[in-house]
């Protein structure tokens, strides 16, 4: 008898050998094409590691090592997994495995994202409410003076809200550093736009417990056994909602920026 915590919801079963997305795998089911032991599977069906899945006919294969990259991206490059849309993330990586971002970037800006075939990580981390540190460094149009830092810092309305005070700390005439635990649609932007300044420059350095340094403009790399360990701390406390696995589904044409 299988043991009731080794089952799966068929949908993430199909999802976690990397063959699409779980709402992807939703529609292969409702439409028939997914087998169970030779029988046709229903949405909601759970099945095991000793079942046999059959999608199309085809048996699925075992599921991939998990992967967790780090990626600088360019400007120019857009997050999205639609192959179709000329520069997208997907292209640019060209990673041998089907992969997709976790969050995005928008077009004009670079800097550090992670893309992985993990979905439940995607969850946790886009889950709202976790409050998981972002730092950007960002140049702007004109000089900064003490008012836009402590204004920028207590919170500024757009969106029909108020962002969340955030550290912010001026490093030049021009740039300032800015840890946001929010990720509204190009908020760092709409911010200093509110303020009567416009970015010039916009990088991501660092995600949570993950730095940028060290990474060309265009490079990835594999997050390290001490980062996905520090990293899996952190998210210990944080759990799935449907809001976020309706993010994850989303993932495989468009987000809202973050930045």
């Amino acid at each position: 008898m299988t043991d009731a915590a080794s089952l799966f919801r068929l949908n993430k079963f199909i999802s976690d050998t990397g063959f699409c997305s779980r709402r992807e795998a939703d529609k292969l089911i409702e439409s028939g094409q997914v087998k169970v032991n030779g029988q046709v599977a229903l949405v909601g069906t759970k099945v095991s590691a000793d079942d046999n899945v059959e999608v199309a006919g085809k048996p699925l294969k075992n599921k991939p090592r998990r992967v967790y990259l780090a990626y600088h991206k360019p400007v120019g490059i857009t997050c999205t997994t639609e192959l179709q849309i000329k520069g997208n993330i997907v292209d640019a990586v060209k990673y041998p495995e089907r992969i997709f971002p976790i969050g995005r970037l928008d077009k004009e800006s670079e800097g550090l994202i992670f893309l992985t075939n993990d979905g439940d990580i995607v969850n946790k981390i886009l889950r709202a409410g976790n409050a998981h540190d972002k730092e950007y460094v960002v140049t702007v149009d004109k000089p900064i003076h003490d008012g836009f830092i402590k204004k920028m810092a207590a919170g500024v309305p757009i969106l029909e809200t108020v962002t969340l005070p955030c550290q912010v700390t001026q490093k030049s005439r021009h740039t300032f550093n800015i840890v946001l635990r929010q990720g509204l649609n190009r908020q760092i932007r709409r911010m200093t736009e509110f303020l009567g300044f416009n970015v010039t420059k916009l990088k991501r350095v660092r995600i949570m417990n993950v730095r940028l340094a060290g990474l060309n403009v265009g490079q990835w790399r594999e997050l390290t056994v001490e980062e996905m360990t520090a990293l899996e701390t952190m998210l210990l406390t944080s759990s799935k909602t449907e809001e976020a696995s309706k993010l994850t589904g989303a993932l495989f044409t468009q987000l809202p920026d973050e930045d």
